[in-house]
């Protein structure tokens, strides 16, 4: 199999084809969701015993990168152990806890952006922001959540801070999910096109103040809709 090396004999056989599918997995040659062949399959293609492949696979169902389904095989469930660790860990978090960290993520991260920016990076956004303004005038919310989704990605990922870029992207299905159960309301979705409009600008500008200031606004709006969702709405 193109790109999955098979583990030096040793003590620790195991171990190192650990290594080796983690590194297959987080190089995106196994993708999320992805079922891996079959256990007789990797037996064949690395020439290594059965047992230390399942022992491989258990080690990597532990860490949370792999997924058993009984009777269906087994599946990529993260691409990394911190992508496993937040999502679970968002899985479970209060709507309000998941505002906050959105609110602190991404007002840090437009000032990152507004200061480091290239011009190519600025027109990046200018797009992104179109497709936004193209599911906000058509109130739906399942494309607003995942073109908005795709701009603030882009704007963290213009800060260079490949650690937060990192972290933002494995948290957005939490984030993306609370947005796309919002309600549409036309009233919300004037202010929320307008500050992200302002966004860009301060990002373009260079006016970190600014980009902090509107983004950490962006999150209000979204939050003060959501608080008038209904219970039971989007699920």
């Amino acid at each position: 199999m193109e790109g999955l090396e098979a583990p030096h004999r040793s003590a620790t056989m195991s171990a190192q084809l650990v290594n080796s599918l983690r590194a297959h997995i987080e190089s995106g040659r196994w993708p999320v969701g992805t079922r891996i062949p079959p256990e007789h399959v990797l037996v064949e293609q690395l020439k290594v015993s059965r047992n230390t492949v399942r022992e491989a696979l258990r080690a990597l169902v532990h860490l949370g990168l792999l997924e058993a389904r009984v009777g269906d095989g087994t599946y990529v469930r993260a691409a990394s152990e911190l992508e496993s660790v937040l999502v679970r860990r968002a899985s479970v978090a209060r709507e309000e806890e998941i505002f906050e960290l959105r609110a602190i993520l991404e007002e840090y991260a437009a000032g990152l952006a507004a200061a480091r920016r290239t011009q190519r990076e600025v027109g990046v956004l200018r797009r992104l922001l179109a497709a936004v303004e193209d599911a906000n005038r058509a109130g739906e919310m399942a494309a607003l959540a995942a073109a908005d989704g795709e701009f603030h990605r882009e704007v963290v990922n213009a800060g260079r801070n490949e650690l937060l870029a990192e972290v933002y992207a494995y948290l957005g299905t939490a984030l993306t999910a609370t947005l796309r159960a919002v309600p549409w309301d036309p009233e919300a979705a004037a202010e929320h096109a307008r500050l992200h409009v302002r966004l860009v600008d301060a990002i373009e500008a260079g006016d970190e103040a600014a980009a902090r200031h509107a983004a950490s606004s962006v999150v209000r709006v979204t939050r003060r809709s959501a608080a008038r969702t209904p219970a039971g709405a989007g699920e």
